[in-house]
């Protein structure tokens, strides 16, 4: 990770993962990565957990991909273990029951949605509704999980040498649209600031920029795809670029505005189902036993 103010990925971890070098493709683990962070979102709907703290612990959970392999945690594990250090970051701390339950339930809908995957559309045969069974709290699965969430929250500070400041864009956009002179604007500022979510979280995939570019680029990008949809024109003559107003460079704003786009992507059933299966660090490395020679594997 760079020193900056706020660590971003070097372009040895870009270019080589340590999950890819396990043999995990580039793109079964961006579909992992936007499933982790899928799974905090809507952990955090049903904690009713600050967004501030949702939006950091997704901000780390990225950043830990690049020091670490999805053959070693389980993303599951780590997107709880991100969202509960975020809560304390952010000073909305959850209690650790209530996390648990709450992974629990989605875990258990993963399954079922893997189980019951949907069937070709000639079948017509409706797949059953889900229906979450609570867990015992003397049983395993409570203290399995409980000890996953602390394990993880620990691997998450050590693996990132306690360097787990982040900084989110939302006032940044709101100053640079007001250098722009488009506050009067309130679609440009729907526009940039959903733009700013789907870099964060968004079906189908997540796309890591948070992890990979300044927060400067990231909000130009979408400065620059609100303002081209909505058909307003800014500076963009070589005496008089507007993104450079904001020390961005045009190659970066436009390579995050092709990840933010790349999340509207459909993505077949196929590559959904094998992504649900992968949740675990078992399922991985069972992936891996099944796809990938051992010589590969490091």
């Amino acid at each position: 990770m760079s020193t900056s103010l706020y660590p971003l990925a070097s372009l040895a971890q870009i270019e080589k993962t340590p999950s890819r070098e396990d043999g995990i493709p580039e793109e079964l683990e961006l579909d992992l990565r936007a499933f982790g962070c899928k799974l905090i979102h809507e952990a955090g709907i049903l904690l009713r957990q600050k967004q501030v703290a949702v939006a950091t612990a997704q901000i780390l959970f990225q950043r830990f991909w690049y020091v670490t392999s999805m053959k070693q945690f389980g993303i599951g594990d780590i997107g709880m273990g991100a969202l509960y250090l975020a809560s304390k970051l952010e000073e909305c701390p959850v209690r650790m029951r209530d996390l648990i339950n709450v992974y629990d339930l989605l875990l258990q809908r993963t399954a079922h949605r893997l189980k019951h995957a949907p069937e070709p559309a000639s079948s017509g045969i409706p797949s059953p509704e889900f229906k979450y069974v609570p867990m015992s709290y003397f049983g395993n699965t409570f203290y399995d999980l409980k000890d996953a969430l602390v394990v993880a929250e620990m691997q998450i500070l050590k693996r990132l040498g306690f360097n787990v400041h982040v900084v989110l864009p939302y006032g940044t956009l709101v100053n640079y649209l007001r250098l722009l002179g488009l506050t009067e604007r309130e679609d440009v500022s729907t526009k940039a600031w959903g733009y700013l979510n789907d870099a964060r979280v968004s079906p189908p995939l997540q796309a890591p920029v948070y992890a990979l570019y300044a927060v400067p680029t990231i909000v130009s990008a979408a400065i620059m795809l609100a303002t081209r949809q909505l058909g307003i024109a800014l500076p963009s003559s070589p005496e008089s670029c507007w993104w450079e107003l904001f020390d961005a460079d045009w190659e970066d704003v436009w390579s995050v505005a092709g990840y933010i786009m790349r999340l509207y992507r459909e993505r077949s059933p196929e590559d959904q189902a094998r992504v649900l299966g992968l949740v675990s660090k078992k399922g991985i490395r069972t992936w891996l036993d099944d796809n990938v020679p051992a010589s590969i594997q490091s």
